[in-house]
């Protein structure tokens, strides 16, 4: 499995910084963004450093399948019922801030929301 030096997610999956972790299994890291933009807020990241999505093709179909179908059961497991947002930052235009394959999984009521 590929990993960079310097990238934080490299150093989360190989233990060197620590995270609040939600899952982990052979092939992806989940755990609390330490920045959130909702209540709940998680990162899902490949243990495989991957520096953005234009740098996967089809053999990262599976992979890139089980992030987006592990993000319901992460949001009920985590106690948000009333929907939630899956976002990806790709490149320098689309902000992504780590160079680093990773998705946004975030639920629960928005402050700014209008009742």
């Amino acid at each position: 499995m590929s990993a960079d030096p310097n990238c934080i997610f490299c150093k989360i999956v190989a233990g060197q910084i620590p995270s609040r972790k939600v899952h982990e299994d052979d092939e992806l890291l989940v755990f609390h963004d330490i920045a959130p933009w909702a209540p709940v807020h998680v990162l899902i990241i490949p243990k495989q450093h991957i520096a953005t999505m234009y740098d996967t093709d089809e053999r990262h179909t599976a992979m890139l399948g089980r992030m987006t179908a592990m993000a319901p059961k992460l949001m009920r497991d985590l106690g948000v019922t009333n929907g939630f947002r899956i976002v990806v930052n790709t490149g320098r235009d689309g902000m992504q801030e780590v160079p680093h394959v990773h998705m946004h999984v975030m639920g629960g009521p928005r402050p700014w929301t209008k009742g």
